[in-house]
C-alpha cells in the first residue's frame, strides 16, 4: 500500500503503557506500530509546503515553517525554547492572543529518565505526549505553576542540580539506568524552596509514570538518516522511541522533516 503527502511530527498517545504512533500524511493518520517489524519506504519529492500558510519553500525552517512564518509566529520566537525569557509582559509577543492562550495555561515542571534524569516543561495538556516525544522510559510531574514564564524560572533554578537535556544516542540505544525520579524529587525541591514560593507553584504529589515503547530491535550504534541526502530510504522498521523510526539502514527524526512531501510504501 502506499500514501502520499505532507507529514509532521507523529501524534501520540498512551495505551495500556506502550507508546502509540500515528503520522499524519496528507489528510491521513497512519499507525506506525502497525508498521513494526514490516519493511516500509519513505520517498521524499524534493517539494516542502509550510506548516501554517501552506506555501511552498526551498528549506524547512523551524521544523516545518517557511521563512517569513518562522519570524512572524509566536510559536517559533525563542522564547518557546527558553521559557525564562518569555516577554510578554513587555507588549513585544508576536501573536499576543497566542499568547494569551499558550503561555497562560497551566504549566507542569516535570522529571523524566531518557538518559539520565533531566527537568523539563511543557503545558499540561501535553502530558504524557511530552514525555513520548523525549522518550522518556519514566516521567514525574513534581511543580504545577499558571504561567509559561513562572516554569521557565523553576526550570532553570532546577538546572543547577539535574541537567536539562537529552542524550538522544544514548535513548536511541537504550541505554538507559533506572533512577528514582521520586527521591530525586524530594531532594530537588528541598533546594529551590524559595523560588516554589515566589513562584506561588503548587508542589504535585504523583507515581512515576512507566512508558514502554514499540521496539523490537534497538541499533547498537546510530546513524542519522536524512531525506536532504538521501530522498529515498528503504529498511525495515525495527522500531519506533520519542519522534525516531528506527531502521535497519539508520534512524530516522520525522519531527525534522515537518512539511516534507513523502510516499510511504509498505
Amino acid at each position: 500500500m502506499q500514501l502520499s503527502g505532507n507529514i509532521s511530527k507523529m501524534h501520540t498517545h498512551l495505551n495500556r503503557g506502550v507508546a502509540q504512533y500515528q503520522l499524519p500524511i496528507g489528510d491521513k493518520l497512519l499507525s506506525m506500530n502497525d508498521l513494526v517489524g514490516e519493511e516500509i519506504t519513505l520517498s521524499f519529492d524534493q517539494t516542502i509546503h509550510c506548516q501554517n500558510c501552506g506555501k511552498q519553500t526551498n528549506k524547512s525552517y523551524s521544523q516545518g515553517h517557511c521563512y517569513p512564518c518562522s519570524q512572524k509566529l509566536a510559536s517559533c520566537d525563542l522564547c518557546i525554547m527558553k521559557p525564562e525569557t518569555c516577554h510578554y509582559h513587555l507588549g513585544t509577543c508576536r501573536e499576543p492572543q497566542w499568547g494569551l492562550d499558550n503561555c497562560f495555561s497551566p504549566h507542569v515542571i516535570y522529571l523524566a529518565n531518557s538518559s539520565g534524569a533531566k527537568v523539563g516543561i511543557t503545558r499540561k495538556r501535553n502530558i504524557p505526549s511530552r514525555w513520548i516525544d523525549q522518550g522518556a522510559i519514566n516521567a514525574l510531574p513534581i511543580l504545577e505553576v499558571d504561567t509559561r514564564l513562572k516554569s521557565g524560572e523553576l526550570e532553570m533554578a532546577l538546572k543547577q542540580f539535574v541537567n536539562d537535556k537529552t542524550n538522544w544516542r544514548q535513548m536511541l540505544k537504550n541505554e538507559v539506568t533506572s533512577v528514582d525520579l521520586l527521591a530525586i524529587r524530594d531532594q530537588l525541591l528541598s533546594e529551590i524552596g524559595n523560588t516554589i514560593e515566589s513562584t506561588g507553584a503548587q508542589t504535585l504529589d504523583n507515581e512515576a509514570l512507566e512508558i514502554n515503547y514499540p521496539v523490537v530491535e534497538y541499533p547498537s550504534k546510530i546513524s542519522s538518516l536524512n531525506f536532504d541526502k538521501t530522498p529515498t530510504i528503504t529498511g525495515v522498521l525495527k522500531g519506533i522511541k520519542a519522534q525516531y523510526l528506527i531502521l535497519e539502514s539508520g534512524v530516522l527524526n520525522i519531527r525534522k522533516f515537518s512539511g516534507y512531501n513523502i510516499t510511504i510504501t509498505y
